[in-house]
């Protein structure tokens, strides 16, 4: 009986190894249609009685403005070009604010977050995090940052059922993701954090601040080239 238990676990943990590093391989090349939150959020709005909102138009990095690209690095990454998927730094500050019953932005890359909205699941624990650690890991090894980007602007949250750069482009601005003016991509940038909660356009006080906080990292951190990253000249 022991025996053929420990052979299941063996198997299924096999099989786990195997079919994950062929999706993260096959992910590297295709579109990726769909992800588990954009599922999560449909039956959300469903069970609540709600009209279901799905807009999700994946376009190639081409095709995205280089102002989303430097936008989003400057807001929530700006190390990304950097690292190897993981802050160490900003890890042990959110650590070290815990200890002390503080919250602290940041200490989730870009990488890691590309992780989460891909092959996980939302909510909070510590199964979910080691498996964003395992993705993380896949990810950057197969990945190049480019690609990276590409899948994190066409798959994260941007609104109240909006998904990817190009659905957001027009859904905050009524243009293409590659026609949005360095205000605009920042405006998309600053919602990160909540967008079903913040506005990129009619946007409050808090929202225009932290639109113009970005618009001055991106000029700090001067242009974007994934084969040389810049030094970092001001950080979070």
């Amino acid at each position: 009986m022991f025996r053929r238990f420990f052979r299941f676990v063996f198997k299924t943990i096999l099989w786990f190894f195997i079919v994950s590093i062929l999706l993260v391989v096959v992910y590297r090349f295709l579109p990726i249609p769909v992800t588990p939150l954009m599922v999560i959020r449909a039956a959300e709005q469903k069970s609540a009685g709600e009209k279901i909102t799905w807009k999700h138009d994946w376009v190639p990095i081409e095709e995205i403005s280089n102002h989303l690209e430097l936008a989003v690095i400057c807001s929530e990454d700006q190390k990304f070009l950097n690292h190897n998927g993981f802050d160490v730094e900003a890890i042990e500050k959110a650590m070290e604010n815990n200890k002390r019953k503080k919250r602290v932005k940041g200490a989730s890359t870009i990488s890691q977050q590309t992780a989460k909205n891909v092959f996980l699941w939302p909510q909070r624990s510590w199964v979910r995090k080691g498996f964003e650690v395992y993705f993380t890991f896949l990810i950057e090894l197969f990945w190049p940052k480019e690609r990276i980007m590409e899948v994190y602007l066409n798959s994260i949250e941007m609104g109240p059922g909006v998904y990817g750069a190009e659905a957001a482009s027009w859904h905050w601005y009524n243009k293409p993701a590659a026609k949005l003016t360095r205000y605009e991509a920042a405006g998309i940038a600053a919602i990160l954090p909540n967008p079903r909660k913040f506005r990129a356009s009619r946007s409050s006080g808090y929202t225009e601040g932290r639109k113009s906080w970005i618009v001055r990292q991106m000029g700090y951190y001067g242009k974007l080239d994934y084969d040389n990253p810049p030094e970092i000249k001001e950080r979070k």
